[in-house]
């Protein structure tokens, strides 16, 4: 299993930590603050609860977390390294040093959100492996991170580092070219300046000003960024046309922008005092899991697309699919957890709990899921074939409501060349809520009766049905309805 150090346990270094540890990697932190193993702690609550739910392939085996006391006990052996400590150069380069003692030739990442690599790089032993990964929070579920290297920079340890961040589901950002605030937090600091001077001439609240953004442009920024936008603003003529139509607004007293606001403790109370008012009535850690679960319902619904963020979701379930056969773990955790879920307020009925339909669906998609990683997938039901559910016996064990965060799991009973009988637990925690078996049966679409999969598919079922096969067989498969227990 590869290891990854992270020097700096914060809000950013602690995402970095989750990230890496929920995708296999094992984890040495190192932190000086007496609080850090609690506060990253937090963090990886947060992230066990959020990152399963973007995921349809079984989440590999979490790797194992530990503390150093040193930057060099942390770095010692890692296969990658991601530096977060505060935004003091001096400091940087200080731990820059402490690494590059121990560790040589391994990629270092900084979670910088401003400095130049070159700047980093500056009185370094080997300058070739230091190089920006800027990251955004929460870190364990954005993927972008901007990749900036220098002239200075190894193009061998910046490929090799892009392709360690795919590996855990990043979206590396190549940046061409090094500049100070790299492109994101360029644009994050003009809306930035913009809206303080918003609040500080009495104009709008800091929560109108949120509003603005995400009942409006921001919603459009999110899956369509800016220049896309905007090119769909053009209408039929396109680009061109918005560029006609609204180049001159350039020249027109729009914004603020080459003036900054004097940074005084009179607008700092203000906005703070603003913001206190907007959101005081909710904790820190409640607003993360608020933010959470909306970005979970947005990237979800980009993924269902395959668009924007949703397409490195995909990609990465597709290297992870790939990955769980290469490596043989069709045993692994078995019965295999193959879809989170949280009941939302369409799924309940009259009597406040989950409507049986729900419970259905909510089977559907954790099998839909397990025919996603042997192969049946949609491009595999365009050739003319798929497995169609031919009985179903659903047991409502528990009660689930508005909120409950679900899982699926699923057992295979028995597979041969056209059928496939599974055994699916929906679970709340630990508490199984509803069991469904299935009996399912490949088909030929267009001659409308069974044939055998293909043998593609096949080559990845059977060895998760022998795996499955010294499970205990679950105490409700083969029930009929009414049966004593």
């Amino acid at each position: 299993m590869k290891t990854a150090a992270i020097i700096g346990g914060g809000v950013i270094g602690g995402g970095w930590a989750a990230r890496f540890l929920l995708n296999g990697w094992n984890v040495r932190v190192f932190d000086p603050d007496p609080q850090a193993e609690r506060k990253i702690g937090e963090v990886l609550a947060n992230a066990r609860a959020a990152l399963p739910a973007l995921s349809d392939v079984p989440m590999p085996q979490e790797g194992r977390l530990s503390f150093a006391a040193t930057v060099a006990e942390a770095v010692d052996g890692a296969d990658y390294i991601q530096e977060s400590v505060s935004e003091r150069l001096e400091l940087k380069h200080r731990v820059f040093a402490e690494i590059q003692a121990v560790a040589k030739g391994v990629p270092i990442g900084s979670s910088t959100s401003g400095f130049k690599p070159s700047e980093l790089q500056e009185g370094a032993a080997d300058p070739s492996t230091i190089f920006v990964s800027h990251p955004f929070n929460p870190v364990y579920l954005l993927p972008l991170a901007e990749i900036v290297p220098s002239a200075k920079s190894d193009a061998k340890v910046i490929e090799s580092a892009k392709e360690i961040l795919r590996e855990v589901g990043m979206f590396p950002l190549h940046v061409r070219k090094e500049i100070d605030a790299h492109i994101a937090d360029r644009f994050l600091e003009a809306v930035w300046r913009e809206a303080l001077w918003l609040v500080k001439d009495g104009i709008a609240t800091t929560e109108e000003i949120d509003e603005a953004i995400r009942m409006g442009f921001g919603l459009r920024w999110g899956q369509m960024g800016l220049f896309e936008t905007y090119r769909v603003a053009g209408g039929e003529a396109g680009m061109k046309h918005f560029m006609a139509q609204f180049g001159p607004c350039l020249q027109w007293p729009w914004t603020k922008l080459t003036d900054v606001p004097e940074f005084t403790e009179e607008l700092v109370d203000l906005i703070a005092g603003q913001s206190d008012e907007q959101s005081g009535k909710y904790t820190i850690r409640e607003l993360e899991r608020i933010r959470d679960q909306n970005l979970i319902g947005f990237l979800r619904a980009l993924k269902d697309r395959n668009w924007g963020a949703g397409k490195v979701l995909l990609d990465h379930d597709k290297r992870r699919r790939a990955a769980f056969h290469e490596a043989g773990k069709t045993g692994e955790g078995a019965p295999l957890v193959m879809a989170q879920m949280q009941v939302l307020p369409g799924w309940i009925d009259y009597n406040g709990h989950m409507t049986e339909s729900r419970y259905l669906f909510a089977s559907s998609e954790t099998s839909d899921a397990f025919l996603r990683l042997i192969g049946a997938d949609m491009d595999y039901v365009a050739n003319g074939h798929s497995y169609y559910t031919a009985e179903t016996h659903i047991m409502h064990l528990g009660e689930a409501k508005l909120g409950d965060r679900l899982t699926g799991t699923l057992q295979v009973l028995h597979a041969d060349e056209k059928r496939l009988h599974v055994f699916i637990r929906i679970l709340r925690g630990d508490e199984v809520v509803a069991s469904l078996e299935q009996m399912l049966l490949h088909v030929d679409m267009k001659a409308g009766r069974t044939c055998p999969a293909a043998p593609e598919v096949l080559a990845k079922l059977l060895p998760i049905a022998e795996a499955h096969r010294p499970l205990p067989r679950p105490e409700a498969a083969g029930r009929f309805v009414g049966q004593r227990k």
